[in-house]
């Protein structure tokens, strides 16, 4: 391992001969950046390193497991150094790899904008307004149809605790070319919102052309405002649009791809930390499921190709599958009754996960890994984003290649 400094950053790399002056030593304090190389877009450009076997910069579902892995021969100072937390990677081959040595979000509370309030972002906005006050300094709102945006600000003002007026964060009205003067962008609009008597199929792909179309107009915008805040998917199909967004920021007036846009920490879905409680939901309504409550997990993307775990520890891969079914067409045993199901979503996937990210603690989102967003147990801790790391069964870890393979397959 070689050691190097430069512009009071400390840098530490397996390659020799970068243009820094050399350092003897990894300093016993401070941030501490390992360097590596891959072409941009085809992993992450940064993450937490919370185990030295991540300094291989080998990037795939082996990232999320504990024993696939081998781990590269480091020295002392440098392993004390992640087991500290004071260990982030950055991808030197990305054209603006500096940037990628600043915080990936500013301390203090964070300033939210919440695109189009339909029946998910009036949900989600009510849950932020009402839980939010912790992490949140103020809520801006941004709907086309200008009349929906008085209302939500004029019902969500009033939503108050006596004698304590400030306790909730404010929720203002902005305009589209403000959307991205913000720290976290939410977008959950939608041009194609199946109706009740949908009640079969994929409905969630169903909306993926039209969306996909909208997020990409929203992602331009970011690229044109230089936007470094978290751009937030909660529409569906989450996990496609997420990448939908990445790739289209980045790609020039001629469609060209120059890596000017959003980075790859920069996106996330919020799709499913629903998927989770749903499965905690079928747990606690059967017992046959009920090892979910206390060593299940859950992966993958919010639809067709989630995995649930109804154990790590105990894997049964029939009862797995079985939880995985019930909890993924939970959504059509709603539109049974007669209803949208998007309250669920909008507070466990939305409002929730993303006042746990805020507080860097852990939750269920989707981050990119090795070209796709995966939904995954992660955290947002001060050296970038950590994965969860878990001995995974092979069975299991067959059922999320698969998945893998699905959401590669999508057409960005």
């Amino acid at each position: 391992m070689y050691y190097y400094t430069d512009q009071d950053h400390i840098f530490c790399s397996f390659e020799g001969g970068l243009p820094f002056s050399s350092l003897p030593v990894l300093p016993e304090t401070g941030e501490v950046f390992f360097l590596f190389r891959r072409p941009p877009l085809s992993g992450r450009d940064a993450f937490a390193v919370s185990h030295p076997r991540l300094l291989t910069a080998q990037e795939g579902l082996e990232t999320l497991t504990s024993d696939r892995t081998k781990v590269p021969e480091i020295g002392e100072s440098l392993r004390h150094a992640i087991e500290a937390g004071r260990v982030k990677a950055v991808n030197i081959e990305h054209p603006r790899w500096r940037e990628l040595l600043s915080p990936f979000l500013p301390q203090g509370k964070k300033r939210v904008h919440l695109l189009a309030l339909g029946d998910v972002g009036s949900t989600l906005l009510t849950a932020l307004r009402l839980l939010g006050g912790e992490q949140i300094s103020s809520i801006g709102i941004f709907d086309v149809r200008q009349e929906v945006c008085r209302r939500w600000a004029f019902e969500m003002n009033q939503i108050a605790l006596p004698w304590h007026y400030d306790a909730m964060p404010e929720v203002e009205i902005v305009a589209e070319e403000q959307l991205f003067d913000c720290d976290v962008f939410l977008f959950c609009a939608s041009r194609y919102v199946p109706d009740t008597a949908v009640k079969s199929g994929d409905v969630r792909m169903a909306q993926y052309t039209l969306n996909r179309e909208l997020v990409r107009h929203y992602a331009r915008l970011a690229r044109h405002r230089r936007f470094a805040g978290m751009f937030c998917v909660v529409s569906d199909p989450v996990d496609p649009l997420c990448r939908a967004a990445l790739v289209e920021s980045n790609r020039d007036e001629e469609g060209r791809l120059d890596w000017g846009g959003l980075m790859t920490h920069h996106v996330r879905g919020f799709g499913l930390g629903v998927m989770n409680a749903r499965a905690a939901y079928y747990a606690k309504a059967d017992g046959r499921f009920a090892s979910f409550l206390t060593g299940g997990r859950s992966f993958g993307p919010h639809g067709e190709g989630l995995v649930i775990a109804n154990s790590i520890g105990h894997y049964d891969d029939a009862l797995s599958k079985e939880l995985t079914e019930l909890t993924a067409h939970a959504n059509l045993a709603m539109r049974e009754l007669g209803f949208k199901p998007y309250v669920a979503p909008a507070i466990s996937s939305g409002a929730l996960s993303l006042l746990l990210t805020l507080s860097g603690e852990w939750h269920c989102s989707s981050v990119y890994l090795d070209g796709i967003f995966f939904g995954v147990k992660n955290r947002l801790v001060p050296n970038g984003i950590e994965v969860e790391q878990l001995p995974l069964p092979d069975p299991l870890f067959a059922r999320l290649q698969a998945t893998a393979e699905e959401l590669r397959g999508i057409a960005p």
